[in-house]
C-alpha cells in the first residue's frame, strides 16, 4: 500500500482475506492478541453477528465442463463496524468453512482493523505475513507428503 493511499487495493484485501479464512482458530486469537500488544480489541458494532448457515457448492465435470450441484457445505459469515472514527469506520467481514463463531469474529475485526491505514503496515506484518507463511508451509508439508505417494507407471512393450 504506497504512502498516498487511504485504503488498501481489493486485491490486498482479498489475501488477507484469504489468509484469515483459512486459520484456524487458535491460531487466530493468539496471532491477534500478539498484533494488538495484549491491549483489549476496539469496541465494535454488530451489522451481522456471527451466524452459521449452508452454501451450495458446485463442482464442473473435468474441471471445465457443465456445473452441477455438489453438495452443501456448512460456513460461518460475520460483519461488524468499528466505532472509532464514526465517518470513516470502517467494516469487517469475514466468512469461513465451518460452525466456528469466534472465528468469525476475529477474522471481521482483523479485517476492520487491516483497513485503518495508521494500523495497516504494523498489523500486515505482525498477523498476515506470519499467518501467511505458517498456511503456505503447511501446504508444502501436504504437497510433500502427497507427492511421496505417487506411483510411476509405464508401459512396458512385449517383444515377440
Amino acid at each position: 500500500m504506497s504512502a498516498s493511499s487511504a485504503t488498501p487495493s481489493s486485491a490486498m484485501r482479498r489475501a488477507w482475506m484469504a489468509v484469515l479464512a483459512h486459520t484456524p482458530r487458535a491460531e487466530l486469537e493468539a496471532a491477534l492478541s500478539h498484533a494488538l500488544d495484549g491491549a483489549s480489541p476496539p469496541e465494535f458494532d454488530w451489522l451481522r453477528p456471527p451466524e452459521t448457515g449452508l452454501a451450495m457448492v458446485r463442482g464442473r465435470v473435468g474441471g471445465s465442463g457443465g456445473a452441477f450441484n455438489l453438495g452443501e457445505a456448512t460456513v460461518t459469515r460475520a460483519t461488524l463496524r468499528l466505532r472509532s472514527p464514526a465517518e470513516q469506520a470502517p467494516v469487517g467481514v469475514a466468512c469461513h468453512l465451518g460452525r466456528d463463531r469466534r472465528r468469525a469474529e476475529l477474522a471481521a475485526l482483523a479485517d476492520a482493523l487491516l483497513q485503518l491505514p495508521e494500523q495497516h503496515p504494523r498489523l500486515h506484518g505482525q498477523l498476515i505475513e506470519p499467518l501467511a507463511a505458517q498456511l503456505a508451509e503447511k501446504r508444502a508439508k501436504r504437497r510433500h507428503e502427497a507427492a511421496s505417494t505417487r506411483v510411476e507407471f509405464f508401459t512396458m512393450v512385449r517383444g515377440d
